[in-house]
């Protein structure tokens, strides 16, 4: 009867299981670049064993999946960036507005100027380093934040002159500097926002 060796050593390789009702250790070799396998005996050969690590197989994620993915990615990388930016902001602004309420004009312009200047200094690299998706993103998160656009900011503290010069930088990016934040069309964010703070919370407690 014609023996299937091939077939049986297959078997061993991919399922690491016995077929047969002994197990031995392989036969003794000399060298020193022999390793030493368990093995089984069949008849008069013996047969080394290998049992494999167990893998998943599975099937080759969908296109559309994976663009999905991409997108939830990306998102979740430019919120966690740019969202301790906004809570910067937002503490910045409601600091500058107290202290700008018992000022004159002329220590406004010079106030304003000396914290334009401390921003950039302390936020200025990092900022410029953020690409467009970062900065749009970013600008939701200053809106939900404070409560104002990012128009409507420049407008209060450098002028409605100013607000216009740069919200037609803005939108030369495809940004726009009235950028609204809306909870419902925004929900993945918001998502992403919760899910950090959750995490900053966590990491306060221990």
């Amino acid at each position: 009867m014609r023996r299937h060796y091939p077939f049986i050593l297959a078997v061993f390789l991919l399922l690491g299981i016995s077929v047969c009702s002994h197990e031995a250790v392989a036969q003794e070799a000399h060298g020193a670049d022999v390793i030493p396998l368990h093995a089984i005996v069949v008849g008069n050969d013996t047969i080394p064993v290998i049992t494999l690590a167990i893998v998943d197989v599975v099937e080759k994620m969908p296109r559309a999946l994976r663009k999905e993915r991409e997108r939830w990615s990306r998102l979740r990388n430019a919120v966690y960036v740019t969202y301790p930016y906004a809570r910067t902001a937002a503490r910045l602004l409601k600091d500058v507005n107290s202290q700008l309420a018992t000022m004159s004009k002329r220590e406004r312009k010079a106030f304003l100027a000396s914290k334009e200047k401390e921003m950039k200094a302390q936020f200025g690299d990092k900022l410029e380093n953020l690409s467009i998706y970062q900065g749009k993103v970013l600008m939701k998160l200053i809106n939900r934040e404070t409560g104002q656009n990012c128009y409507e900011i420049i407008k209060e503290l450098k002028g409605g002159f100013n607000a216009r010069v740069w919200q037609t930088v803005a939108f030369f990016f495809g940004g726009n500097l009235k950028s609204e934040y809306d909870k419902q069309e925004d929900k993945d964010i918001e998502v992403i926002v919760q899910e950090l703070e959750l995490y900053q919370r966590y990491r306060a407690f221990n």
